[in-house]
């Protein structure tokens, strides 16, 4: 019977290295920057160190032999005794283990240093050979670069700016947080273009209006650099904040401008109709006078002369009251608010009216209440709206047939004890949209809308209300309130 098969012949000797006698790698070893100590694979001992660990830790290799855990370890319950044992246990099962470890030196000094244990397998037995170096310092870097990270994110976050960096192509290739609250959540990676509803993107600092696709675009102020961090973040950078509400507060003041230039404008023709009523009446007196003298003289005479002078003395007697009443209406220019009725506001403005429609061949019909309406208000202000709603109803009506051509002009106390006036016509109805009071509505060919807007301003300033709304069965009915005036006695 054959016996046991023979015992596999022993590993060779190891061979040194060409050129190296087996000493030199104590020297090389010693010559390493990191630390090393060597532990017996079995009760963790400490065998050898080399001269980077020795310096580090401040002990000879011989005063490190008989050390234990506790004694060159942080006294903390992370670098206890039995988890660096279990540390030490997972290198010799599994080959290697790495760790965070907090050594002591001789001195008491706490080094915190990033471990390495690694088994090796020598022909005198096994061994761990650790390998640690000082982290202290790194890891404060480190804590630093994440403290340093978290301020910039949070600053970054709060900031009312929004960053973007594009590339060549005009993508996205960084996004701020603040960036991507206004322009929504699938800005990063994303064309820009898309973001422009008015054209290219921007180039440089200026006003632009953007907006993500689908959104309402709102403007905003934005500058334009061109950045390179590094090589992974390289391109234009937009930084842009919002100021949709300063273009709309400018936008505002711009119209409120062109209103008061335009409010300007009536007062200067006022003062214009003012000049023009006073020298011209004193020449119409004049002829009145010689028209007079001349009749009188012709008492006797040829009737066709006597008839040709009574039709002159009645125009230049008509011309007269014209001027008279522009005379009087616009002499009120520079009286301040006042208490008064509303329906002598309405009566004092009915020439002007009539004389408007008499032009177009629109009839009139007044329609005034018997009981006062008593306002505060200023009465060449709102006699301005009255004529301003009367002459657009005028003008309405000079379109449609002869026939249908009225216009009725109303007063009556609201349901609020309020006092309002309403102008009727029977044309084509409210106006469409809702801005006919902002400036930018007019039916007129060559009409500006103003006349609406200035009214809006006139009577929203003397706290009342001013709107449009159908008329029965046709038209339109401008009306507007203003509050009741409190009478004593």
């Amino acid at each position: 019977m054959a016996g046991p098969p023979p015992d596999p012949p022993p590993d060779p000797a190891p061979r040194a290295t060409p050129g190296l006698a087996p000493g030199d790698f104590e020297a090389l070893t010693q010559a390493l920057k990191y630390c090393v100590l060597l532990h017996d694979a079995r009760t963790f001992e400490i065998l050898w160190a080399n001269g980077a660990a020795c310096d580090l830790l401040g002990w000879s290799v011989e005063e490190l032999k008989p050390l234990k855990a506790p004694d060159m370890s942080k006294n903390a319950r992370e670098y206890s005794r039995e988890l660096g044992r279990r540390w030490l246990r997972h290198a010799v099962a599994d080959g290697v283990s790495a760790t965070e470890w907090c050594y002591r030196s001789k001195s008491g000094e706490e080094i915190l240093t990033e471990a390495i244990a690694i088994r090796v397998d020598l022909p005198a037995g096994t061994v761990v050979m650790v390998q640690f170096r000082d982290i202290a310092e790194e890891k404060a870097v480190r804590r630093d670069l994440f403290r340093t990270e978290s301020r910039l994110r949070t600053f970054l976050g709060g900031l009312a700016e929004g960053i973007v960096v594009l590339d060549d192509a005009g993508r996205v290739v960084f996004a701020s947080e603040s960036a991507t609250r206004q322009l929504g959540e699938g800005l990063h990676g994303a064309d820009f273009a898309g973001y422009c509803p008015d054209g290219p993107v921007p180039g440089r600092e200026g006003r632009y209006r953007f907006a993500a696709p689908g959104a309402a675009p709102r403007w905003y102020a934005a500058t334009c650099q061109y950045i390179g961090i590094e090589s992974d973040l390289r391109g234009r950078m937009l930084l842009f904040y919002d100021i949709s509400d300063r273009v709309r507060e400018e936008e505002e003041h711009r119209r409120d401008t062109q209103r008061l230039d335009h409010l300007a404008r009536y007062n200067a023709m006022g003062d214009m109709a003012m000049a023009i009523a006073h020298e011209v009446s004193q020449p119409l007196a004049a002829a009145y006078n010689f028209v007079e003298g001349a009749r009188g003289r012709l008492a006797a005479g040829d009737e066709q002369v006597a008839w040709g002078l009574d039709n002159a003395v009645r125009q230049i007697d008509r011309a007269r009251r014209i001027l008279g009443s522009l005379r009087q209406y616009v002499g009120r220019l520079e009286q301040s608010e006042q208490l008064t009725d509303l329906n002598t506001i309405v009566r004092d403005c009915a020439y002007f009216i009539e004389l408007r429609a008499q032009e177009h061949g629109v009839v009139t019909e007044f329609d005034l209440t018997a009981e006062p309406l008593p306002v505060r208000c200023e009465n060449v202000l709102i006699g301005q709206v009255v004529m301003n709603l009367a002459f657009n109803a005028v003008e309405e009506m000079a379109r449609r047939p002869v026939a249908e051509r009225s216009v009725r002009i109303t007063t009556r106390r609201a349901g609020d004890g309020d006092a309002e006036l309403a102008v009727r016509d029977r044309g084509d109805g409210p106006p469409p949209g809702d801005r006919i009071f902002d400036g930018v509505f007019t039916a007129k060919e060559n009409g500006s809308g103003i006349g609406l807007a200035l009214s809006h301003r006139i009577i929203t300033r003397h706290g009342g209300r001013i709107g449009v709304g159908p008329n029965t069965p046709r038209g339109a009915v401008f009306r507007f309130t203003l509050p009741r005036a409190r009478t004593t006695g």
